[in-house]
């Protein structure tokens, strides 16, 4: 369980005094907004509020007692994969069953720029579990887990690598590892069964890092072809209020040449890109990714949508489309004009980081070419929305329905936070792994027997 600092208790029992305050003024219609409303193609979107305290719900993290596990959805069981692990981020499957699983903390880089800030940094430090009590554990490094028969029973755990920069994104090709670090990708030669890597990495594309590094995560996923990475790079600010040089080829989807490292920005304005990936079977490229903060709890949708060589999705300008966020100066309406409007919204402030399509075939038929995505958790917005995987079902290679409930059960009946899923993959049984970021573990969802 974490147990704050007294300086910090106080700061949280002001920043619940605050936000009482800006909550009692106004009615936003929390309580009553149905959230169902902002899943899917055609989100319902309520007039923007501003705050000088945004609403908050900073819900206390208590981890996983014994015995106790996420609720999967009918037909499925889970397990633990791995536990005590250090701030589990992301998982990738190896071709030869291996599971790679990348432990992360953030670089800590951001200056204190608005009065708020104080408030809102820690907070967000305390909801994602990065103060208090240590897990288990080294961080910033790449544990390998090996289970050979494929029970979920592990016969193997190691650290593969470590002394990384706060890593996240992984891909495995040609005997080759490619790691996202916060400020570059790296290439590590690599054979399958490996267990250690000891060859220094060649820095292949330098990523925007610090001074600041707000939205620090660098994903990554490879194109079908193979001869082309894509990279994700979060803003480094909500709104640009740290100024629009510290956004230069931030908020983007980077297209990086894996032989050369030659990069180009590939799709912009998209705040907090994460988890890139190619629908099975086509050359489109998805991404989920966290929208703009501040506005009121139910503004503004986090989302799912396929992204076009070129395209621009509006922030820091506009939301979801063409709705122009007032915040913003100078405002830019030949930018609003292009904008495109997402393919799929999530509801508002569910953080999603993790996405993978099912292309196994253990699971119940209703899974394949579907969407899982996992969703971190809430902290701006006085309910708690997210903090569980998501499926959306896919059509003709389009989402073609509501979302449900994949994996639940990471917040108790009392409301406290048992654990936070981030990245999503599909194992070569064709069982579904969550990396668990403030359970620390790494859960395995397979078919019930």
């Amino acid at each position: 369980m974490i147990v704050a600092t007294a300086r910090a208790r106080n700061l949280l029992a002001g920043v619940a005094v605050a936000s009482a305050i800006a909550l009692a003024g106004c009615n936003d219609g929390g309580a009553e907004f149905d959230r169902n409303s902002q899943i899917g193609s055609n989100p319902v979107l309520p007039a923007p509020k501003q705050y000088l305290v945004p609403p908050i719900h900073v819900a206390e993290v208590v981890g996983w007692s014994a015995g106790q596990a996420p609720t999967a959805a009918a037909g499925l069981r889970v397990q633990a994969l791995a536990r005590d692990l250090n701030h589990p981020r992301n998982i990738l499957a190896l071709p030869n069953g291996d599971v790679l699983i990348v432990e992360s903390q953030g670089p800590n880089l951001d200056p204190i720029t608005r009065p708020k800030n104080p408030i809102v940094s820690w907070v967000q430090k305390y909801a994602t579990g990065q103060n208090g009590a240590k897990p288990k554990g080294g961080t910033n490094q790449i544990t390998l887990v090996r289970d050979t028969n494929g029970d979920g029973v592990p016969e193997l755990r190691t650290v593969l690598v470590d002394h990384l920069f706060s890593p996240f994104g992984v891909v495995f090709a040609d005997n080759y590892l490619y790691v996202a670090a916060t400020d570059a990708v790296l290439r590590y030669p690599y054979t399958l069964g490996q267990t250690r890597i000891t060859a220094a990495p060649v820095r292949l594309t330098e990523l925007p890092g610090g001074p600041i590094d707000h939205h620090w995560t660098k994903s990554l996923t490879l194109s079908p072809d193979g001869k082309l990475l894509y990279a994700t790079v979060g803003s480094n600010s909500n709104i640009t209020e740290n100024g629009m040089e510290a956004e230069r080829n931030r908020a983007a989807v980077w297209e990086i040449d894996r032989s050369s490292g030659r990069s180009r920005v590939f799709a912009t304005g998209l705040r907090n890109p994460n988890s890139p990936n190619f629908y099975p079977g086509t050359n489109t490229l998805w991404v989920v990714a966290n929208e703009r903060d501040e506005l009121g709890p139910n503004l503004v949708p986090d989302y799912l949508t396929s992204v076009r060589d070129g395209g621009f999705y509006g922030w820091p300008y506009s939301y979801y489309g063409r709705h122009v966020d007032p915040r913003v100066m100078p405002q830019r309406p030949d930018l609003v004009a292009r904008a495109i409007v997402p393919d799929y919204a999530l509801s508002s402030h569910v953080a999603a980081l993790g996405l993978t399509f099912y292309s196994g075939s253990s699971l119940p038929p209703r899974y394949r070419g579907g969407a899982l995505i996992g969703e971190h958790g809430s902290w701006d917005r006085d309910e708690l929305n997210g903090y569980k995987v998501a499926f959306v079902p896919f059509s003709n290679a389009r989402p073609s329905g509501k979302a449900e409930d994949f994996l639940s059960g990471f917040v108790s009946p009392d409301g406290k936070v048992r654990g936070r899923p981030v990245g999503v993959t599909v194992d070569r049984t064709g069982a579904v792994l969550v990396a668990d970021d403030t359970g620390n573990v790494v859960w395995r969802v397979s078919a019930a027997r």
